[in-house]
């Protein structure tokens, strides 16, 4: 890789590029999306427009156009642009374009760098940068959909500016798929498509805020409205693009809240295949599967809950894999989750106890803490009967104490009711036990 290698026109793509590269925008009057960033004095448009030279990181989900916005600010800026991914380059590559990016420099050539996934490199990867962005050898643009604060060396992020990019809206993606259907430069327009009412707006629900994937798949129904030879893009063929069977899934509408509750319920019913079959119908619809794992951990504690509590740890680890892994692989680990729950013994009753001590909060008076469960760190606390009487549980008999830990006026409250099911049937003999052994403490008082 050199800079000395022809570059690239980023204003002529072949027409065998698919789509989505084909209709990248050249400029910020093309681009959509970002207004908090680019609108007419933002931040990110006031640096562009006045050349500033900064180095800067991109922070957004994929498909919003964080490359395109590289690409725009070296065409912007006449500066030579280089693109490689952090998932191939490694440190010899990096230190002969930050050499040759520095001779370029003293001819008067200003090199901007890409690193897609910077966060993908390592500590001594992401240190080789820095001499070259300190001496303005290089202006660094990274790209990254994991937050920087974590995943990106200290050193290197004082360095730079970090922009947070959006997820497009759904009538942003609509913006962009009638533009491509009727471009005849760049998009469609010489194959004079039409598309049916809902049509667009189905490819555009599916894409999830991500220009690319809804490109693709308006590539892909205009192709298959070719072999049909019909000239419209129905719904049919949308869905049919989407590789889905008949399925209008809306993620902010109703479907969205049937289909979770679908699978919740059945879950709470001990019902593994059902379970399975609406787990599948909200992934395969293009849910995000980090809000399903979210959803999946609170069934884990509304509905199983101390009857095996091993549940918890078991859906937060599904939880993870799902954001190590992403999908379809951590698809897996969602329905190993679910299925356990759906085969998990079942009980309400932390749900139930929680719900009451809330009520409670709300509709009682807020007592004080009783005297004898404060601190009393000062001699003034101690002089205010702070901690008077208090009773340390290991040094009695039993290990539990006659001492009320209530304020007065709920003295006797009981929220926690624990079932016979599961792991929940020792805990309720070890209540009773708990019970049977203050009781006989009082009777000797």
């Amino acid at each position: 890789m050199s800079l000395f290698n022809p570059a690239p026109d980023t204003k002529t793509t072949p027409v065998s590029a698919p789509l989505a590269e084909r209709m990248r925008p050249h400029s910020l009057d093309e681009f959509l999306g970002q207004e908090h960033l680019l609108g007419p004095g933002k931040p990110l448009r006031v640096q562009i427009e006045r050349d500033d030279a900064s180095s800067m990181i991109f922070w957004g989900p994929p498909g919003v156009g964080k490359t395109t916005l590289a690409k725009i600010i070296a065409e912007t800026t006449r500066a030579t642009f280089i693109e490689f991914s952090a998932v191939l380059a490694g440190i010899k590559e990096i230190k002969q374009v930050m050499a040759d990016a520095e001779k370029a420099a003293t001819w008067g050539t200003r090199t901007i760098l890409f690193i897609d996934e910077i966060h993908r490199f390592n500590k001594a990867q992401q240190d080789a940068f820095l001499p070259w962005v300190e001496r303005g050898s290089i202006r660094l643009i990274g790209a990254t959909t994991e937050n920087p604060s974590f995943e990106i060396n200290s050193a290197l992020l004082s360095r730079c500016r970090v922009y947070t990019l959006q997820q497009l809206t759904d009538a942003q993606i609509l913006t962009l798929l009638e533009r491509a259907l009727t471009d005849s430069e760049r998009g469609l327009g010489t194959q004079r498509l039409t598309a049916s009412e809902g049509a667009l707006e189905l490819l555009a629900s599916y894409a999830s805020g991500d220009a690319r994937n809804a490109l693709n798949a308006l590539e892909v129904a205009a192709k298959l409205t070719a072999e049909a030879k019909t000239g419209t893009i129905t719904k049919e063929i949308a869905t049919e693009a989407l590789q889905q069977r008949v399925l209008m899934y809306d993620k902010q509408g109703e479907e969205h809240y049937n289909l979770i509750s679908a699978l919740h319920k059945s879950v709470r019913n001990s019902d593994p295949d059902a379970s399975l079959y609406w787990l599948g119908r909200m992934l395969h619809a293009g849910e995000d599967p980090l809000y399903v794992a979210r959803r999946v951990v609170r069934m884990a504690v509304e509905d199983i809950g101390l009857a095996a509590p091993e549940a918890l740890n078991l859906t937060l680890s599904a939880r993870d894999m799902v954001d190590f892994l992403g999908s379809p692989e951590g698809d897996l680990a969602l329905a190993e989750a679910v299925l356990y729950l759906a085969l998990a013994p079942k009980s309400n009753a932390v749900y139930t106890a929680y719900a009451a001590a809330q009520a409670d909060i709300e509709s009682t008076r807020q007592e004080p803490v009783p005297l004898h469960l404060r601190n009393a760190p000062t001699r003034l606390m101690k002089e205010l009967d702070y901690g008077k009487g208090y009773q340390y549980a290991h040094d009695v008999e039993g290990k539990v104490a006659d001492m009320d830990c209530l304020p007065e006026s709920l003295t006797g409250r009981r929220y926690y009711h624990p079932t016979q099911e599961g792991r929940e049937k020792l805990l309720a003999q070890r209540l009773e036990e708990i019970r049977r052994i203050r009781e006989q403490k009082r009777s000797r008082t």
